[in-house]
């Protein structure tokens, strides 16, 4: 097989591949290295190429698989890491200036369990400041492959990059308020946000703890499903992950949804928040899933409409508290838009993060019901299609002071929910359009097992941007 070709390949098949001995996990690396190369100086994707670990790597892997010691689908993968995750002796920014020379003494959890997979580290990917922020990049901005000058999303903007150009099999992204599913959304790929434990968040660049949230970006619901089983699991450096066994999650993806209960969540479709493209778009997906056999019916959640705005009271306090004293001493190392953020975040009152506190209290308690009806919630991931770059918007509006108030995405961070974004279709600008599917606290196989039926009987994980070719 031309190397050119192993690109091309998802994930999973690119296992077959080696586990098979049709492909060497050295050609694998080298092809997506050639790659990088030739491709990635139009979409900024990654800070940090990892190239001669990658490829002594990747030799290592081919041994242990000649040598019989095949560990499954992730071995001889190469993976892109949003560089808000630390891996030992290599540098991790956060995005930012003020960690440009930062080299962590230890890997995240997700990191070992990469490397206890097999899986090959292929480089460092971009992000927005700090994952802070939903637009400003302190390094080169990413760009989405379906159109140079359109965002890849924020804060996993490099991850979806990448994933989407071919430059990585597979990518890990994080997630406090959106930041794997815009970006999955906008480059027409697979993104998951697990529920809030599955994964660990030893390692991790905090934003808001009781938000963030590592996970998978992919071109395909396979290709997510066996990321995140190599990187999920109990870990004792973070009491906050569930003690429970880790599913393969491949064994969920059946094809067969007949008799699930779905509920297309109202408020986050009927909006003026969601563009008639987007809404359509989602409203066919609907029709899809019952032709499959769901039975499918709107359902009303009236506190999700104010999901964005309970959120934002979160996601401006918590980052100001982490990192009050680089507030306090090195302000202006911050990108523009993160200094605002973060000063009006450190002038929040307290009586306001206590309301936020309770509404999403409330908030859970109405999403954790519905799932006592349904097995899963559909709504868009944004309502929007990706918008063009602009690293610093202006604030002329209470509208545009919300950073993203066309996302759908809130409700499930503040319910501490699994939810996945994957294509549905492109919008009357040729961009792609997030079908959101949500399930309960520890509910990911069912979260799978839908969007995966909805993927096979749909043709947009198929389509290629038309960048990404060479």
């Amino acid at each position: 097989m031309a190397g050119s070709e192993l690109p091309l390949h998802s994930a999973s098949a690119l296992a077959g591949l080696i586990e098979s001995r049709e492909a060497s996990p050295v050609e694998v690396v080298e092809a997506y290295l050639q790659r990088i190369d030739d491709l990635d100086f139009k979409f900024n994707s990654f800070i940090t190429v990892l190239r001669e670990q990658a490829l002594e790597e990747a030799r290592q892997a081919e041994r242990e698989i000649l040598a019989g010691n095949y560990r499954g689908p992730m071995h001889g993968i190469p993976v892109g890491i949003k560089d808000q995750i630390w891996t030992k002796d290599i540098r991790t920014t956060g995005g930012s200036r003020i960690l440009a020379d930062f080299v962590p003494d230890d890997d995240a959890t997700v990191i070992a369990n990469l490397r206890n997979a097999g899986a090959i580290l292929l480089g460092k990917t971009n992000l927005t400041e700090f994952a802070v922020t939903g637009f400003t990049h302190r390094f080169s901005t990413p760009r989405n492959p379906w159109d140079l000058n359109i965002s890849a999303g924020g804060s996993s903007s490099g991850s979806g990059a990448a994933t989407a150009a071919f430059l990585c099999a597979t990518s890990l992204g994080e997630d406090t308020g959106g930041s794997i599913r815009r970006p999955a959304a906008w480059c027409g790929i697979v993104g998951l946000r697990p529920g809030w434990g599955r994964v660990s968040r030893y390692g991790l660049m905090r934003g808001v703890w009781s938000m963030d949230t590592i996970g998978p970006i992919s071109r395909t619901v396979e290709d997510a499903a066996i990321t995140l089983s190599a990187i999920a699991g109990y870990d004792p450096k973070d009491p906050t992950t569930w003690n429970t066994p880790v599913p393969d999650y491949r064994q969920a993806l059946h094809g067969d949804i007949r008799g699930l209960r779905v509920g297309i969540l109202t408020e986050l479709l009927h909006s003026d928040m969601v563009e008639p493209d987007v809404a359509d778009a989602v409203a066919a997906a609907a029709d899809t899933l019952a032709e499959l056999g769901a039975d499918v019916e709107e359902v009303s959640i009236p506190l999700a409409a104010h999901a964005n705005a309970i959120a934002g009271a979160l996601l401006a306090v918590e980052p100001a508290l982490n990192m009050k004293e680089w507030v306090r001493e090195r302000l202006h190392d911050f990108g523009h838009d993160n200094r605002i953020g973060l000063l009006t975040g450190s002038l929040v009152p307290a009586q306001a993060y206590q309301k936020a506190q309770k509404l999403r209290a409330l908030l859970r308690e109405d999403v954790l019901a519905a799932f006592r009806t349904y097995d899963v919630l559909v709504m868009p991931t944004s309502g929007r299609q990706a918008v063009p770059i602009q690293d610093d918007p202006p604030v002329t509006s209470r509208e545009t002071s919300s950073r993203l108030p066309f996302m759908r995405t809130n409700t499930f961070n503040l319910s501490s929910a699994p939810a996945i974004s994957v294509p549905c279709g492109f919008g009357g600008r040729g961009l792609p359009v997030g079908l959101q599917i949500a399930g309960p606290p520890g509910g990911e196989e069912m979260v799978f097992r839908l969007a995966h039926a909805y993927e096979q009987n749909t043709p947009w994980h198929t389509m290629r941007p038309p960048s990404a070719e060479i």
